[in-house]
């Protein structure tokens, strides 16, 4: 049974200006200690899908439409505030995308590290604080004393990063849901912290979700992975099978632009076009417009995720039909 399913989850922002479709019916699931990567342009709909796991989006404006969160036996989007609470942090942790906005700057990093272990383990605070400060040097952070004494602004953004993702991983979660935890980190750091995230998948069989733009670390860290573009999820499949045997042209493009794929010297790919307005309806497929294999069909026929391969699927109606 799978750790955690999502089926058909829409939400939208609803503003002076329209409805904003964010999340525009996905469905997926995570099995327990797998590595699911969500990748896409900024705006495709990564983070406000995860956000809405854990009822972290803001409402009004947003508002969950429809769809179900299966996690062990319990539908995440309807439970209450209180049920949610105890969930998060504790089975479910989130490393959020900007660390100085996620930490509170008014509490010193010590018992920001500390809190989750008193909330939800009851520990005391002798105890937690020697968790707290074997957890600030799990993620290489030193001299722990002195850091569990410091506020978030007297830390650098990767240091705030290391302390987000501490936070995140020190109760231990059954499911960790990572939104580009290494994105201010160095290539040494980021080594280390992805090799902590796999030691704790294979000694606790945890989970993660991991949103990010590094198709790198996809590569190199993750089993399967959703493409997703204007709030909808455009391709699935294994890791391996993404990278050998791309099947949306959306996917390919998105590889096409690494700068690995390209000779010394040469023109970096960019995608033509600007991401779709996501207060419009789309008869047909979102990523016509920037296509290079558009046809009249593509417009008109509704892009719906269908298997074409072993544990692969696409969106685009011309793979499906053989045409590509």
């Amino acid at each position: 049974m799978p750790l955690l399913t999502v089926e058909n989850l829409r939400t939208y922002f609803h503003t002076r200006d329209g409805v904003v479709r964010a999340v525009d019916g996905i469905s997926y699931m995570v099995e327990k200690g797998e590595t699911l990567a969500i990748v896409g342009e900024s705006g495709s709909g990564k983070s406000v899908s995860c956000h809405s796991l854990l009822g972290l989006v803001p409402q009004p404006p947003g508002r969950i439409e429809s769809g179900s969160a299966i996690f062990n036996g319990a539908d995440l989007l309807q439970c209450s505030p209180k049920e949610l609470r105890a969930i998060r942090g504790k089975r479910i942790s989130m490393i959020f995308q900007d660390p100085m906005t996620a930490l509170n700057p008014y509490m010193t990093i010590g018992d920001q590290l500390a809190e989750p272990l008193r909330l939800h383990e009851g520990l005391p605070k002798n105890e937690a604080r020697a968790r707290a400060m074997a957890m600030l040097d799990s993620v290489g952070i030193q001299d722990g004393d002195k850091s569990m004494r410091a506020y978030p602004h007297q830390f650098s953004g990767g240091m705030r990063q290391r302390v987000m993702i501490a936070m995140a991983l020190i109760t231990r979660p059954e499911l960790l849901i990572a939104d580009e935890p290494t994105t201010a980190l160095d290539v040494t750091v980021q080594a280390q912290i992805l090799d902590l995230i796999a030691q704790m998948q294979q000694e606790i069989g945890m989970a993660v979700i991991l949103i990010t733009h590094d198709m790198g670390v996809v590569a190199g860290a993750c089993d399967r992975v959703l493409v997703m573009y204007a709030g909808r999820i455009f391709e699935s499949a294994t890791s391996e099978d993404l990278f050998e045997h791309p099947r949306h042209p959306y996917t390919n493009a998105l590889l096409d632009s690494l700068p690995a794929a390209h000779s010394h010297g040469e023109d970096l790919y960019t995608i033509p076009g600007l991401p779709p307005d996501l207060r419009q309806e789309f008869a047909g497929c979102p990523f016509a417009p920037r296509c290079a294999h558009t046809t009249d069909p593509c417009n008109a026929t509704p892009a719906e995720l269908r298997e074409v391969a072993a544990a692969h699927a696409t969106a685009c109606t011309r793979v499906q039909a053989g045409e590509l």
